[in-house]
This record gives C-alpha cells, sequence and structure tokens, in this order.
C-alpha cells in the first residue's frame, strides 16, 4: 500500500493593507490588523516618550499609541483630518500586549501581494523597519512590529528606550 502523496500548496497572495503614514506607506498584511477606527481622545501617560502618544480605549481596553515617525527618529508631527488609529493584532512577544494602535494619515488600500508583483528596495532602513519594498508601482516600507512592541515593553519595565 503506498502513502498518500502530499500536495504542498504555494500561497498565490497574501491579503495586506497599503496603510498611509506621513511620509510613505506601511504594508502590512490583513491578519495583522485588528480594525481601523476614527481618532477618538488619547489619554496621556506620564513621562512617556515621544513615540508613545498615549492609550486609546478600544473595545473597552486600552490600547497603547505608538508613533511609527518618531520611533525611528522622526519629529513629531501632526496628523491630518483624514488621520486614523490602525489597530494591531500582537506578534505574541508578551500576553500582557494583545494589541498596538499606530496613527494613519488615512484609509489604508486594499493590497493583494503575490511573489511576482513583490520586489525589495534598497535603502537605509531605520529602527524600525523590517524591509523597504515595491509592490505594483507603490513603493512602501514593512514595519518592524515585534520590535515596536518590545521597546514598549521596554519602557513599561523600565528599561527605557532613546
Amino acid at each position: 500500500m503506498r502513502a498518500p502523496q502530499r500536495l504542498e500548496k504555494k500561497i498565490q497572495e497574501v491579503a495586506s493593507l497599503l496603510v498611509p503614514v506621513r511620509d510613505g506607506l506601511l504594508l502590512l498584511p490583513n491578519v495583522s490588523v485588528a480594525e481601523i477606527v476614527p481618532i477618538t481622545q488619547v489619554l496621556p501617560v506620564s513621562n512617556a516618550p515621544d513615540w508613545y502618544l498615549g492609550d486609546c480605549v478600544w473595545r473597552e481596553q486600552k490600547v497603547p499609541v505608538l508613533s511609527f515617525e518618531t520611533l525611528n527618529g522622526d519629529p513629531k508631527g501632526g496628523t491630518s483630518n483624514r488621520a486614523r488609529f490602525a489597530v494591531l493584532n500582537s506578534t505574541g512577544i508578551s500576553d500582557e500586549l494583545p494589541f498596538i494602535a499606530i496613527v494613519t494619515q488615512g484609509l489604508p488600500r486594499l493590497a493583494r501581494v503575490n511573489e511576482e508583483e513583490i520586489r525589495e528596495r534598497d535603502g537605509d532602513k531605520k529602527p524600525f523597519e523590517l524591509m523597504y519594498v515595491s509592490w505594483a508601482g507603490e513603493d512602501a516600507v514593512i514595519p518592524d512590529v515585534s520590535r515596536m512592541e518590545q521597546a514598549l515593553l521596554d519602557y513599561r519595565n523600565g528599561a527605557g528606550f532613546y
């Protein structure tokens, strides 16, 4: 009797979002984004670094709001009237942090990313950027969400950051 053959199905495309930030676009898989929500009041956190904007309340829980640009060393900037919060699912580095939010400068667009259409671009990556990419004629950055979470956890645990 022969063992059944296993067919390995190659992933054809990854449903993703192009998320507008101050100086460009972030490319994130849909599964990493819990929800895009209107900006609500941010509850300040005393003595927080510039990149930790405070906490918002989302689905009856406090979610830390981070500035992707300020984490990467850019000056703290304002938001457009189209700004939103992108609530991101945790990458699993800590049970203490199920979600984080980043400020976007508008509504994301759907991107169906496949291997033939995405290319890595050259560039000097900033601390919280995994990769520069080009997809279907759009330049974007894949953010290092795990590192963003770790920076927040380090701050909360007194290890400091910057």
